[in-house]
């Protein structure tokens, strides 16, 4: 975190000055015009208001048909890539003292000896060694809304949701420029009934699977169910289960599974209990299940071992189905090249599935993430409309992995063993085996996009191979040279909408004349065609659009820091005070990076990341021609950005 920039202040540095040019909205009632509409405050819908809240000369407004925010989640489980999310936001530490760190899971299957009692057959770690920094933890969905809600409030733009408000209409007005106009109805005490219009450049959807958004748009989830109920509640409960406080996959004779996943705060546990199979075309409402049911099953399920519910925080119900939208804009596939979207979704609006592999509230923030800063870099000026194309073509591809991963995992946990009654039933250890095989999908870090304006080709990759193209960036142990700190690369980045090139120095000296890194500097920050000129305004700081930053194959106590490149060390706000914090060097006490990702050390690279923190591009030191074709692919110089402004304005007008 950086602070004291533009002057010396007193109070919270992760309370934002609030923007003086671009006011916060009123409180009584909502603006008649924004840049963004946002319907639904859920994981979706939070975190891409909490993007945007960054940017206050984009008006941004957040709508709920709820009264107030979310005081009991559902969803529960944080991936390792969520949390590197959340770090990049300024909460995850408030989120790894609260959470439950899941470190091991546990298989459970029938006692040969005793079919009708179970025995622990399996334990793996849960998350394998090296794959994030943070680990896969538990917290309630309603403190990770506190969380979004809290930095929101912080945020230049003092942004706060606007409840009780159900969408009744939108209509997408005749044009490119023209807004979409959306009516709301007010469903609060004393003000039933009153109606409210908001006109927006683009709306989005992140309303639920019942999405208004969606239905308004005339797009449909489509998919099947697998016919099986399953209840979850969350418990306080005696019991003698050795693994209570371990997440366990609990599988019985003939009563079903369990998914036992515990929760924050050393006592509550989560119990997902199979229930019966559902009939053709049946709905689980119709069978009246009650939280008894549940109790009951999950007795039968851990026999012999006791299970004695002193309290049931919240339960439910549900039917296992996937679901997927095929597209997540308001852009019919065949109209791609003559039109730009103006509304989407995201999030459960356009894919559902069942909730025990943890992906579906993780899934959701990242389709979020996704949009929220090609929303920005538009809205600013700094590309054209056509990047939003790449929002429904990367996020619906990663869906439906999800949703082929789901169906599998979910028919596993549902399947009779196998037995001579049931041969085609499933083994126990391929369930185990399962889970560790796919521990990097369930981690969240497996996601990878396809080739596209913003994610290149590998002509490069040999040169840092354990950064791979489309695939987010994977952090690892640096010192910083300023001040010997030992940090993560990765936490240099924020959710600030800016993009990355780190600097991988090849094992020369580099603040010898004529070094690989000194002629990159001098392109950078000096020649026309480099991209850190080209799309940087006049009056703002050199890093504001682009973020560069070296890593050194020298110890830190082995450079003179007086020596190396000026543009390492840009001299920005007011003052000009120099910004320190771009150089750092291995950390051999955790492990150097060169090695850990694989970056080549006689040539060194370029690692281009994206403002969602997923690696764009791999490039040669020397390649100063392509590494300007790169961002000249996408991004618009500052007459363009002028040009966008104006139309801009007459769209408003």
């Amino acid at each position: 975190m950086q602070f004291h920039l533009n002057g010396f202040r007193t109070g919270d540095p992760a309370i934002s000055e609030a923007s003086t040019t671009h006011p916060a909205f009123s409180r009584e009632r909502p603006p008649e015009a924004v840049d963004v509409l946002i319907v639904g405050c859920g994981p979706a819908g939070l975190t891409l208001a909490t993007q945007l809240s960054a940017f206050p000369d984009i008006k941004t407004m957040i709508v709920d048909q709820k009264p107030g925010p979310l005081e009991l989640g559902q969803a529960d489980g944080i991936a390792c890539r969520t949390m590197e999310m959340f770090h990049a936001f300024g909460f995850c530490e408030k989120v790894l003292k609260e959470a439950y760190w899941v470190n091991e899971t546990t298989f459970w299957r029938p006692d040969d000896a005793r079919p009708d009692s179970i025995t622990r057959h399996g334990r793996v770690q849960d998350v394998e060694d090296g794959l994030s920094e943070f680990p896969h933890v538990i917290l309630n969905q309603a403190r990770v809304h506190d969380f979004y809600l809290e930095t929101m409030r912080g945020s230049p733009s003092r942004m706060a949701p606007y409840y009780s408000r159900r969408l009744t209409d939108m209509q997408i007005g005749d044009g490119e420029g023209s807004p979409v106009t959306a009516r709301f109805e007010r469903v609060d005490q004393g003000h039933e009934g009153e109606t409210e219009t908001v006109s927006a450049r683009y709306v989005v959807g992140c309303d639920g699977a019942r999405s208004a958004v969606r239905r308004l748009l005339g797009r449909e989830l489509r998919g099947d169910s697998a016919n099986q109920a399953w209840g979850v509640m969350d418990v306080l409960a005696v019991t003698d289960f050795p693994d209570i406080r371990r997440k366990s996959l609990i599988q019985s004779t003939d009563e079903g599974s369990i998914v036992l996943i515990p929760r924050e705060g050393d006592y509550l546990v989560r119990v997902y209990v199979e229930l019966d199979k559902l009939s053709e075309n049946e709905r689980v409402a119709n069978r009246n299940i009650t939280v008894d049911h549940l109790v009951a099953a999950a007795k039968r399920i851990l026999n012999p071992y006791s299970f004695d519910v002193k309290e049931v925080a919240w339960w439910s119900v549900y039917e296992i189905g996937q679901r997927l939208c095929d597209k997540f804009d308001d852009v019919p596939e065949d109209k791609v090249a003559e039109r730009l979207p103006r509304v989407f979704i995201a999030g459960d609006a356009c894919h559902t599935h069942s909730p025990k592999a943890g992906q579906g509230m993780n899934v959701s923030m990242q389709d979020a993430f996704n949009l929220g800063w090609k929303l920005a870099a538009v809205l600013r000026g700094q590309t054209p409309p056509d990047l939003l194309h790449s929002y429904s073509a990367e996020r619906q591809a990663i869906a439906g992995e999800l949703i082929d991963f789901d169906r599998e995992w979910a028919r596993m946990l549902s399947a009779p063993l196998k037995s001579a009654d049931h041969p085609d039933g499933v083994e126990p250890a391929d369930v185990q085996d399962y889970f560790v095989r796919h521990g990097r999908y369930t981690a969240g870090t497996a996601t990878r996009y396809r080739q596209s304006v913003i994610s290149a080709e590998p002509a490069h990759q040999h040169l840092a191979k354990g950064l791979m193209i489309g695939m987010r960036l994977h952090s690892a142990p640096v010192i910083r040279l300023a001040d010997a700190k030992p940090i993560e690369l990765g936490h240099a980045a924020t959710a600030d909408g800016r993009w990355r090139i780190y600097v991988f120095a090849p094992s020369d000296d580099p603040a010898a004349a004529g070094s690989s890194i000194e002629a990159l500097c001098k392109f950078l920050s000096g020649s026309p065609d480099s991209p850190v000129c080209k799309y940087t305004p006049e009056e703002a700081d050199i890093d504001s659009v682009i973020d560069v930053r070296a890593v050194f194959q020298q110890g830190h106590k082995d450079l003179a820091l007086e020596t190396l490149p000026a543009f390492l060390k840009p001299e920005k706000g007011r003052y000009g005070l120099i910004d320190y914090t771009k150089m750092f060097c291995p950390d051999p006490a955790h492990g150097d990076i060169f090695d850990m990702r694989g970056v080549n050390r006689d040539h060194g690279c370029m690692v281009v990341v994206r403002p969602d923190q997923y690696v764009a591009h791999v490039l040669p030191l020397e390649a100063h021609a392509d590494l300007a074709a790169f961002f000249d692919g996408f991004m618009l110089e500052a007459h363009q950005r002028a040009a966008t402004e104006k139309l801009k304005e007459s769209a408003a007008l």
